[in-house]
């Protein structure tokens, strides 16, 4: 009886272990599934794109030169203010000129007795000529007085060149601005004595700042990708328009006036891949903004993307292929794309891979997998 009974107790323990095993495989095949994860989408939109190029940029004079001496003396006075703006033929520096003065005073004499001499001798040779036709005077006679009326010449050219010079000389005692545009500091004080060769010559340094220039570098791949995008008619300059360069400044405000490339070098740098570029930019005397060996930033502006496939960067994923992207597909599970695409700014210039239309996830890539699903909220919806 003892026996029956403690079979009847182990019957029931394992019918309620049984029992609770069963009920708790039901609760796992219960227990509820998590939602596809939540990302930001956008759809590939057709458009027009602004196409514009930015890149540092050095600012310079369109010409800076170095004012030299052109002949010797003791600096006699400097007549401008360092950091004037100087117009052209402006006098800069006055070195002594009594010296040089004296100097064409002596060759103008010496021209004088060459003009003279020149006179004899030729009267000379005209009587010889008739007496030698007259064949009253030896062959000797008449070539001595034509070697004579031509020495003399010979000296008076030398002489004409030698005055000439001289006034030359005396000239450059004034030391005029042969440009318009900004003079620097003097390089040599008033007294001292200056040679036109050396150093010492050096007498100060001008900069034309009417117009000014904005000298950049490109990428090379950057500005190839420029000519291939014309090439295939997928930039296109605006209408009535050319390329044209803003200036942003330092503080990021514009320069009023836009320049426009007047160069483009013919070869890309080896060491740094890169094309040099010069623009011109309108200045005046007047502005400050700008000045020479300033820092800024340009923006090579004037033409669009017609009609470009754009979705947003932040959805491109870089590979060592080249750019993937996530689609979200009509189940709303995403694909993994590649495409080609060229970034511009926030926004991807797709050239293949996406149609007008398709969405891609922009936001909260992490959180996705290829097949997965996900839930997808695209921008401008709720």
């Amino acid at each position: 009886m003892l026996n029956l009974s403690k079979k009847k107790a182990c019957f029931l323990v394992a019918s309620l272990i049984s029992l609770l095993m069963i009920s708790g495989c039901e609760e796992k095949k219960q227990a509820p599934q998590m939602p596809p994860p939540k990302v930001g989408a956008a759809k590939a939109i057709k458009k027009d794109v602004p196409f514009a190029i930015e890149a540092p940029a050095k600012i310079t004079g369109s010409l800076e030169i170095q004012i030299r001496a052109q002949v010797g003396g003791i600096l006699k006075a400097r007549l401008f203010n360092e950091g004037q703006y100087i117009n052209q033929a402006e006098k800069l520096f006055e070195i002594d000129p009594e010296p040089h003065e004296a100097a064409l005073d002596k060759a103008q004499g010496n021209l004088a007795q060459a003009q003279s001499e020149l006179k004899r001798t030729t009267r000379d040779f005209n009587r010889m000529q008739r007496l030698h036709g007259a064949k009253a005077i030896s062959q000797k006679e008449y070539d001595d007085s034509l070697s004579a009326k031509e020495r003399a010449e010979a000296n008076l050219k030398i002489a004409e060149g030698s005055a000439k010079e001289a006034e030359i000389n005396l000239g450059y005692t004034e030391v005029k601005a042969p440009i318009s545009g900004i003079v620097g500091k003097e390089a040599q004080s008033v007294g001292n004595l200056i040679s036109p060769a050396g150093e010492s010559s050096l007498l100060t340094t001008m900069v034309q700042i009417k117009p000014l220039h904005a000298v950049f570098s490109v990428s090379g791949s950057v500005w190839r990708q420029m000519a291939q995008s014309h090439v295939a008619g997928k930039v296109k300059l605006l209408e009535n328009s050319d390329y044209k360069v803003e200036i942003i400044m330092s503080d990021g405000t514009k320069y009023p006036k836009d320049g426009k490339i007047i160069f483009v070098d013919s070869t890309e740098d080896n060491l740094t891949s890169s094309v040099s570029i010069k623009a011109e930019v309108p200045s005046d005397e007047t502005q400050k903004l700008l000045m020479p060996g300033q820092f800024v930033r340009v923006k090579i502006v004037g033409a669009e993307y017609n009609d470009a496939i754009v979705v947003p960067a932040s959805a491109l994923i870089s590979t060592q292929m080249g750019y993937v992207v996530y689609v979200v597909k009509d189940d709303k599970t995403v694909e993994v794309r590649p495409i080609k695409a060229e970034v511009v700014g926030n926004e991807a210039i797709v050239d293949s891979g996406i149609s007008e239309g398709e969405v891609v996830v922009s936001e909260g890539i992490v959180k996705v997998r290829p097949g997965s699903p996900v839930d997808a909220v695209i921008e401008g919806t709720k």
